[in-house]
């Protein structure tokens, strides 16, 4: 036991935090002497009428079709990618296996004493739970919808059954988190939703004394345990989500409608309060805004399909982080990649990727309508054409939604500015804003002034994203530490204090100083500054100018020190996984596949610059194109000693122009 951790955590807790957790824990200690107490009853009439409009297959595209039957072909063929792991095992899985680490997680333990942060008892839970949220079975089930050939469906009840089986109630590691409950409930009522016109659907669902129990169990733990406080994040909207879905989809039991009502208002409350004004979620990560907007879509589909008006409280924050999603993404309609990303959806039909942006962006498009300034967009994919159908005319477009393209999301401190540098997009975003949400702000990076700068959508100066959570503290500590992010690092510390992965104890202030041209005009320029490097006593703020100047496609950095004191600092520029690098003393040239001269690089003179590139000790130079997954990088690393008051010029010269003289 880490007894550090845990007073770290304790501090982040408010009064009313701490007595709720402490009720939650006599409850659990309840539950272990008496599971099956105050069992909710099951309704003798057990119908599903949540089917989804007859004419929804009739949009779908042949090649999204496709892609679905591809991946459903690999699904039988008991082989699939799991978070960047291998599993062989999909014929007949083993619900506890581990694939990074060949370790099996409890099974026959009582959840409330698994600690699931234990990587040597556990091994990495992340890729433990992937598999038992079912999100692949949903996918299996809409190839049967889509094509009708049973193997899927047999498929489908062969692992649903093997999975009830093998997790009674309380038992094992998948009834450690809430959330992994709740998104199996959105899976399930996919599921059946998919597998309506298969003949032995109802002796797998409504006539299956183990689905029955599973359903209660899983509805019934999540309304004793709700997630709360300073952990209260994502989380807590997919507990309510899957809440809501299972009791709306399968109102079968005498709880089902306080279920729903309970869960409803909860959901409402959290969209609010987890979504800022301009419409970006307060993580301040972006898979996580995407995450959050996948299960507010979930919601509100289960609701019209029910027969219920979607309410405002679910429809305008959906509306709202459509539109912002649109406002951010690149020409490719690739994000930031702000903060933690572990690859977590709302709903998974389709096979995961970057298309996962452009789904999100359709269903907005064909339930609301896009804005005028909304970046044009491909066909549907399956997912989008479903939840397209179901929400129909039950999201209304608001009046007041934005008329133009925002390149300063104010309240969530992000800058997006754009370029056109001969035929290519330059896109550029910075961090201006807070560290992240709650008092332990949990998925958030010391990322506090960073910058990612794409041309044509390739990586430039990239964030490096965040490969892994748990089992591996040094990789966790720099893919979301000050330095594997494109800053400045001060005194050889982390702008942000870190108490554990999911935990910051001192969280850096920044604030946005000025801006001028961010929309247009031939120079964009802001000025922002945080204090994450001041002591009791010893205020020291680093500002950081930024000019983009439109006419000739140049990004000039300035960075400064505001205190006392000479002080030893570190500059990273981390460049995209394509991006080679050839250093001459304070000069790169940089340049990737198709474009072998693309852009110069003049770096302050002052500091000493290397090129590192895939190091393990420590580790510096990666990139992590999805969770999981790291593939080496060029970073380049600037070394020196400045007093405070000194600037640090750096500029970004793509091909089209001249390297301006010294």
């Amino acid at each position: 036991m880490d007894v550090g951790w845990y007073a770290r955590r304790l501090s982040a807790m408010s009064p009313t935090e701490v007595a709720r957790r402490a009720r939650q824990q006599a409850r659990h200690a309840v539950w272990r002497v008496r599971p099956r107490s105050a069992v909710p009853a099951a309704r003798s009439s057990r119908d599903f009428f949540a089917g989804l409009p007859a004419y929804a297959t009739l949009d779908i595209e042949p090649q999204a079709v496709q892609r679905l039957v591809d991946r459903a072909g690999e699904i039988l063929a008991g082989s699939i990618d799991v978070l960047g792991a291998q599993r062989d095992d999909l014929q007949h899985p083993d619900w506890f296996f581990d694939p990074v680490s060949g370790r099996g997680a409890p099974r026959d333990v009582h959840a409330s004493r698994i600690a699931t942060r234990d990587a040597a008892r556990v091994g990495s839970i992340k890729h433990v739970w992937e598999l038992s949220r079912h999100q692949y079975l949903v996918g299996l089930a809409a190839a049967y919808w889509c094509t009708g050939d049973e193997r899927y469906a047999r498929r489908v009840d062969e692992h649903l059954r093997s999975w009830w089986a093998a997790n009674p109630f309380l038992t094992g590691v998948h009834w450690t988190s809430g959330i992994e409950l709740g998104l199996r409930l959105v899976s399930w009522v996919w599921i059946r939703r998919f597998l309506d016109a298969w003949p032995p659907v109802e002796e797998l669902f409504e006539a299956n004394a183990a689905c029955l129990t599973q359903l209660a169990d899983h509805q019934r733990y999540l309304a004793a345990f709700v997630t709360v406080g300073s952990s209260a994040n994502n989380h807590v909207l997919a507990e309510a989500v899957g809440q809501l879905v299972a009791a709306t989809a399968f109102p079968w039991f005498d709880r089902s409608d306080r279920w729903r009502a309970d869960a409803l208002r909860l959901l409402q409350d959290e969209l609010a309060a987890q979504t800022f004004p301009s419409g970006l979620n307060r993580e301040l990560a972006t898979d996580y805004h995407g995450f959050v907007l996948e299960l507010a879509l979930v919601a509100a589909a289960e609701v019209a399909l029910g027969g219920a008006d979607v309410p405002a409280g679910i429809a305008e924050p959906i509306v709202r982080m459509t539109d912002t999603l649109a406002m951010i993404v690149d020409c490719h309609l690739h994000p930031p990649r702000q903060g933690d990303s572990d690859g977590g959806a709302g709903l998974v039909v389709d096979p995961l990727g970057p298309g996962r942006w452009a789904s999100l962006l359709s269903v907005g498009a064909g339930t609301f309508g896009p804005c005028a300034w909304w970046p044009p967009l491909p066909e549907p994919d399956v997912r989008a054409t479903v939840l397209r159908a179901a929400l129909l005319g039950h999201v209304p477009a608001p009046a007041d939604r934005p008329r133009a393209r925002a390149s300063l999301l104010a309240d969530a401190g992000m800058v997006v500015v754009r370029a056109t540098v001969g035929d290519d997009e330059l896109w550029c975003r910075g961090d201006v804003g807070p560290h992240g949400f709650t008092s332990i702000a949990a998925h958030a990076h010391a990322d506090a002034l960073s910058l990612e700068l794409r041309v044509d959508g390739v990586d430039v100066l990239a964030d490096p994203g965040t490969y892994c959570y748990h089992g591996a503290p040094p990789w966790r500590s720099y893919f979301r530490g000050t330095a594997g992010h494109s800053t400045l690092q001060v005194d050889g510390r982390d702008q942000s204090t870190s108490g554990g992965p999911f935990l910051w104890t001192r969280h850096a202030g920044s604030r946005l100083l000025s801006s001028s041209g961010l929309q247009d005009g031939p120079v964009a320029r802001w000025v922002a500054e945080h204090d994450g490097y001041s002591r009791r006593g010893a205020p020291l703020v680093h500002r950081r100018t930024v000019d983009l100047h439109r006419t000739d496609g140049r990004l000039i950095v300035v960075d400064q020190l505001l205190g006392a004191g000479r002080h030893p600092v570190c500059l990273s520029f981390h460049l995209g996984p394509t991006v080679c690098c050839e250093l001459d003393g304070a000069q790169a040239r940089l340049g990737w596949p198709g474009r072998p001269c693309a852009a110069t690089v003049r770096l302050d003179p002052r500091l000493a610059w290397q090129v590192h590139r895939g190091e393990d000790a420590p580790p510096l130079g990666w990139y992590s194109p999805a969770f999981g997954r790291k593939v080496p990088a060029v970073t380049l690393v600037g070394k020196g000693v400045v007093a405070a008051g000194d600037e640090l010029r750096c500029d970004v010269v793509f091909a089209a122009t001249q390297v301006p003289p010294g």
